[in-house]
């Protein structure tokens, strides 16, 4: 049973990790490469394909691997479940 306490501490906790999820999108940004940046706007049609691709390619594996684990983990979740 849950004290008065441990659930005023349960609500904060969940407040701050509600407003560290919110403030997160914006360190994502900072990690821009101005070189990069500057590299990728003055490159032709071509490159800007070839960049396009490698990201799709370089996104490919850790969906797979993250699927594959979420199926893993789905069909397992009853294995040492208490009946």
């Amino acid at each position: 049973m849950m004290r008065k306490g441990d659930l005023e501490i349960s609500w904060m906790a969940r407040a701050a990790a509600f407003l560290a999820f919110l403030a997160l999108p914006a360190s994502a940004f900072a990690q821009n490469c101005a070189l990069c940046y500057t590299q990728a706007a003055c490159a032709g049609t071509r490159i800007i394909q070839a960049l396009k691709g490698g990201i799709v390619i370089l996104v490919i594996p850790p969906i797979l691997i993250c699927t594959a684990l979420t199926v893993m983990a789905y069909r397992k979740r009853n294995q040492f479940a208490d009946y």
